[in-house]
């Protein structure tokens, strides 16, 4: 159940005509009274003889108690309160209840006997709109502060009592909805989302990765909106606007959001903060100087996602054992590398990508600040993937890009847990509803390159298929006989043979790939492990032709044991790495 509070205004018969009326899109279906401050007031919706200004007189009748220049100048409070879909249709009685409680709560009527004026009206099956008068019976203003919050905690308890969907909490670091009138303005243009919306996504990916000012600021012109900016006497920016250059007003003005508006961590100063990391952090990450922005050091799409993959990967063991400011960072830094890969994505991966990257936008964001520059592997990724350019669903783009929505999805799991044990529960339900939009991404990135690497593994000999059977069984013993039963097997121990032939230990990367992190919420662990090695191992994401066989090799007895094969110097570093 979410009740919203809107903007208060001045004309309390204004609300009243389009309460009662018939909706912008005759959506308003018997809109009438469901509850009132004395039970009495007349109903326009339902008694012939009862007018909206009826109505409107006995609501601000206490106005009359206070001098002209004393009444508030915007006096009327309004809040909507909509229940969920899934939520069973609630009788007027019902919404009655409700509405007594919510006013109840916010201080408008708190049952002292001399609250606010106040009336609820039903015009949809699932929700109410509550209007009241912001003056009390002894002409005293009421105290509705934090009267969104306050609602917000009621309903909650509503949900409860009435055996209602469960609404996860927030914590004021959501960014701000679309108002019912941008949302009915979409509708009526034949826009899926409104402008806010579409600002606050192309405004995201304008930031992720960027260095400075003046590649954000180029960027934003490069998608095509339109920018108002903030400068002091001095020179300096102060802020930004932006506006779609198709989004008017009645007047024909461009609707232009600050950055602010669009969501509280794309304002100006908290973009900059990106870009200005501590000394410390930059001297710590190995990264260039704040004074010098990193250069793109980039040769493809495949590459950048490899390095992406990496970067990911360090994230993750951060977020797992470092301090709380630093894996916020991560997290948020992951936002930009889930907005780059949106943004660089072929076709068939692109929607669920961009569903992904637009569910992570909430898991950014919570109350413990992040301290930026430790970071900056992850940003310099992203700036990698942007500059990189759109990457080909196939070959090794393809392959590298199944690698890293492969490694971003158990970021994100590593996300929503983190954000689970601090009680953060809307942070914690988005990045799971990220998984599961970077699951069904990963299904349609990896199928082609697993059927390739499946292919060779079984044209290989049946002499080193045992070998690597032989080294599953032990290097991850536990494991061992539930990846042989799954159809990623044969790419697995295709990978295996790939890195032996490399000169890596298969066993001692196994053995590494598999403790490093969980692999519970894993469909198939063989894919998850393919992805692992081949990272880890240097290896093409991608056979150059899948069918080749990977050779046994002749010149080395090859063992599955880490004791008769001592680990690589490539393997080792590997190791340390991560």
């Amino acid at each position: 159940m979410i009740p919203r509070i809107h903007q208060q205004g001045s004309n309390t018969l204004g609300l009243l005509y389009y309460l009662y009326g018939k909706g912008t899109h005759e959506e308003h279906i018997d809109p009438h009274l469901v509850a009132s401050f004395d039970g009495m007031a007349p109903d326009p919706g339902r008694d012939p003889s009862a007018t909206k200004e009826d109505l409107q007189h006995l609501l601000d009748q206490p106005l009359a108690l206070l001098a002209a220049d004393q009444r508030p100048s915007k006096h009327v409070w309004h809040c909507s309160v909509r229940a969920a879909p899934d939520d069973p249709v609630l009788s007027d009685e019902q919404w009655g209840d409700i509405a007594r409680r919510v006013v109840a709560a916010t201080g408008i009527d708190p049952g002292d006997g001399a609250g606010c004026r106040w009336a609820a009206v039903r015009h949809a099956d699932d929700h109410i709109h509550i209007i009241a008068t912001l003056v009390r019976e002894d002409g005293r203003r009421p105290d509705h502060h934090r009267s969104g919050k306050r609602a917000q905690n009621e309903c909650r308890l509503i949900e409860k009592d009435l055996g209602l969907h469960q609404v996860t909490p927030g914590d004021g670091t959501a960014a701000k909805r679309p108002t019912s009138a941008e949302r009915h303005k979409a509708d009526r243009q034949g826009q899926q989302r409104t402008p806010r919306e579409q600002l606050r996504e192309t405004v995201r990916q304008a930031a992720a990765g960027a260095t400075s000012e003046e590649e954000f600021f180029d960027r934003l012109a490069s998608a095509g909106l339109l920018i108002r900016q903030r400068i002091a006497p001095s020179g300096d920016r102060l802020g930004y606007t932006v506006a779609l250059p198709g989004d008017r007003n009645k007047d024909g003005e461009p609707v232009f959001f600050s950055g602010s508006k669009l969501a509280p961590d794309l304002s100006l100063p908290r973009i900059r903060e990106r870009w200005i990391p501590p000394a410390d952090a930059a001297t710590a990450a190995g990264g260039p100087r704040p004074d010098k922005p990193a250069v793109p050091d980039v040769t493809g799409p495949a590459f950048a996602r490899r390095r992406a993959s990496a970067a990911t990967w360090q994230a993750l063991l951060i977020i797992d054992h470092g301090d709380d400011s630093i894996a916020a960072a991560q997290i948020a830094a992951a936002g930009e590398i889930l907005d780059a890969l949106a943004k660089t994505s072929a076709a068939h991966t692109r929607t669920e990508l961009r569903e992904a990257a637009l569910a992570f936008e909430r898991a950014t964001r919570s109350h413990i600040k992040a301290v930026r520059g430790h970071d900056r592997a992850l940003r310099q990724a992203a700036r990698d993937l942007v500059h990189s350019g759109p990457a080909l669903g196939r070959g090794e783009d393809g392959a590298t890009t199944a690698m890293l929505i492969d490694m971003a999805f158990f970021l994100a799991i590593a996300a929503a847990n983190w954000h689970a044990k601090r009680h953060h529960a809307q942070q914690a339900k988005a990045a799971r509803q990220t998984a599961e939009h970077l699951r069904a991404a990963y299904q349609a990135a990896a199928t082609q390159p697993m059927a390739d690497l499946g292919q060779r593994g079984r044209r290989m000999p049946q002499l080193l298929r045992h070998r690597q059977v032989a080294v599953l069984r032990h290097a991850v013993p536990d494991l061992a006989e539930q990846i042989l039963a799954e159809p990623g097997w044969p790419a697995l121990a295709a990978t295996l043979a790939d890195a032996q032939d490399a000169g890596h230990n298969p066993a001692t990367l196994l053995t590494e790939a598999t403790r490093r992190r969980e692999l519970d919420t894993a469909t198939s662990i063989s894919d998850v492990l393919v992805w692992r090695l081949r990272r880890s191992a240097h290896l093409p994401a991608a056979p150059e032709n899948p069918q080749d066989t990977p050779a046994p090799d002749k010149h080395r007895a090859p063992s599955p044991t880490p004791a008769a094969q001592p680990p690589s110097r490539a393997a080792n570093g590997t190791a340390r790495q991560r």
